[in-house]
């Protein structure tokens, strides 16, 4: 056994040099890279001496080698992960949960210790909306972690993966809540300048917050009556058309165009939550977010008449099962269920026959 260095060509030797160990295991020369640390690479040299003599295994796991603060280092830099668009919420997500289960070596972080961490999260208070933070927070914070340690996983930088397997808390984040015409009414005379324009295109059209607020003049077309998202501006990467509303068109024709075109609402393209909320509870109108305003364009169109492949090709839904969260059926609509009469051969709803019984019921 022996602790040997080596340095790399055109670089000064103090910050090239590198300490391996080497060693025989099992009649086979095994080299271990140890770093720019002398003494580490001395107690590693002492380790492996001392696991042959007493006939324990010499090789270390790479678990026990690594810590979750370095792991999620070492994620952030890599370029797949950096030029995600979802890159400031991974990061905050990492942040959370290395913060919450601790810095530690990656083999310490059992499934136990994991259910530990969801226990303790679902019991804090999330500082933005002043409300328990929901199992839905808590799986996408764990899911970000898994994808971590799989990453990690897939680059040889870990051996195993302990918390792999583990299901996610049970969500009920499911929206049931759309607006009737005269609700939004109430809620759009009540909101400010600055948001009524918001409103407007999410309660008819069924765009994604981020897409609104980044709305550019080169993707109006008013002469055609269509938005025109690229796929750099969708969520998943997929361009779409989404026809304009003819309250919406004018509402483009009435606000100031400037020459060389631009962000339509403004350079900062922040959305104002407070004075949202405020229009809402002016409003009289409880439990109801921005987003909610997309379920109510998405329902909508289907109670219009339109077929769910136009209303998905609008929205972007890749899946049914995603755009069936978008829609709610109400009793109202339920009234109207045909039922088909095998005797007479015709049909009838169920407004006909309670008609039909009142009449009967008063002669």
């Amino acid at each position: 056994m022996r602790l040997t260095t080596l340095c790399i060509k055109g670089r000064p030797q103090a910050a090239s040099k590198n300490y391996w160990i080497e060693y025989y295991e099992n009649g086979r020369r095994v080299r271990e890279r140890i770093g720019r640390s002398k003494q580490a690479a001395e107690n590693r040299l002492r380790e492996v001496q001392t696991a042959k003599a007493e006939g324990r295994n010499i090789r270390k796991n790479k678990n026990t080698l690594i810590t979750l603060g370095n792991l999620r280092d070492w994620y952030l830099e890599l370029s797949e992960v950096k030029q995600r668009r979802s890159f400031s919420s991974i990061k905050k997500c990492l942040r959370i949960c290395v913060d919450g289960i601790g810095d530690i070596p990656v083999s310490q972080l059992t499934q136990n210790r994991l259910e530990l961490f969801r226990k303790k999260r679902l019991t804090e208070i999330s500082k933005r909306k002043g409300r328990p933070v929901k199992p839905s927070t808590v799986n996408r914070d764990v899911t970000n972690l898994k994808a971590m340690l799989n990453k990690a996983l897939d680059h040889s930088k870990i051996e195993t993966n302990l918390i792999g397997r583990v299901r996610h808390l049970e969500e009920n984040n499911v929206r049931e809540r759309v607006l009737i015409p005269e609700e939004f009414e109430m809620l759009y005379q009540h909101c400010p300048e600055s948001l009524k324009g918001l409103v407007l295109i999410a309660y008819y059209l069924p765009m994604r917050q981020a897409e609104i607020l980044d709305l550019t003049w080169q993707e109006i077309d008013l002469k055609t009556g269509f938005i025109r998202l690229g796929g750099q501006r969708t969520k998943n990467k997929t361009g779409r058309v989404i026809p304009l509303h003819p309250r919406i068109i004018d509402f483009f024709r009435c606000i100031p165009r400037p020459i060389h075109g631009g962000y339509v609402f403004g350079q900062s393209r922040r959305f104002n939550r407070k004075a949202y909320n405020k229009a809402l509870e002016a409003a009289g109108i409880v439990d109801f977010t921005f987003h909610d305003l997309r379920h109510c364009a998405i329902n909508n169109l289907r109670l219009a008449g339109n077929d769910h492949y136009t209303i998905k090709a609008a929205s972007g839904h890749k899946t049914d099962i995603a755009f069936q969260r978008y829609n709610l059926v109400t009793e109202e609509e339920m009234r109207g269920m045909k039922w088909l009469d095998l005797k007479q051969g015709t049909t009838g709803t169920m407004d006909t026959y309670m008609d039909t019984t009142a009449k009967t019921s008063n002669v």
